[in-house]
C-alpha cells in the first residue's frame, strides 16, 4: 500500500490525503476541487499559518517578507520561479511580517527577507538575505535532504 501524505489546500486550508506517488499528477482539493498545487507560492496570515506549517507532510518553506522591502520585492519573482520548481515535494508560504507581527515574533525575525525551511512542524533551517531561484532550490533541496 502506498505511503498517503497529508496536504493543505492553499485555497481552502482544507487537509487532504494523496498517496506519496500521485503527488506529481496535479491532485485536487476533495472539499474545493481547486490544484493542491499552483507553482507559485501562498500567502497566509497568522491564521492560517499553523494549519500550513503543522499539517503538511511535505517540508513548508516560509518567506518572511514586507512590502516596504527593497530586497524582499526584488526575490519575491525569485521565490515565484522556487515554487514553480520545488512543488509538489514542498509546499512555498509567504508571510508579510507587517501584517503579521505576532508570526514575526514568534520566529524572532531580525531581518528580511528571511527563509525558514519547517519539516513535521518545526523549523530546521533558515537562511537571512535575498537568493536567485538557483541558490535558493539548491539550498532548499540540500537542507531538506540533510533533515
Amino acid at each position: 500500500m502506498a505511503e498517503s501524505l497529508h496536504i493543505v489546500c492553499p485555497h481552502c486550508d482544507a487537509v487532504n490525503r494523496v498517496a506519496g506517488e500521485r503527488l506529481a499528477d496535479q491532485p485536487v482539493c476533495g472539499k474545493c476541487a481547486k490544484a493542491l498545487f499552483t507553482a507559485q507560492p501562498t500567502d497566509v496570515s497568522s491564521a492560517r499559518f499553523d494549519k500550513h506549517v503543522g499539517r503538511n507532510d511535505i517540508p513548508v518553506l516560509v518567506d518572511f517578507w514586507a512590502a516596504w522591502c527593497g530586497p524582499c520585492r526584488m526575490m519575491a519573482p525569485a521565490y515565484a520561479q522556487a515554487a514553480g520548481r520545488l512543488e509538489p515535494h514542498v509546499r512555498l508560504l509567504k508571510v508579510d511580517t507587517e501584517a503579521s507581527q505576532d508570526l514575526a515574533a514568534r520566529y524572532d525575525i531580525r531581518s528580511i527577507p528571511t527563509i525558514a525551511l519547517f519539516q513535521g512542524g518545526r523549523e530546521i533551517a533558515r537562511q537571512a538575505g535575498a537568493m536567485d531561484a538557483n541558490r535558493l532550490v539548491a539550498w532548499v533541496q540540500q537542507t531538506a535532504r540533510a533533515a
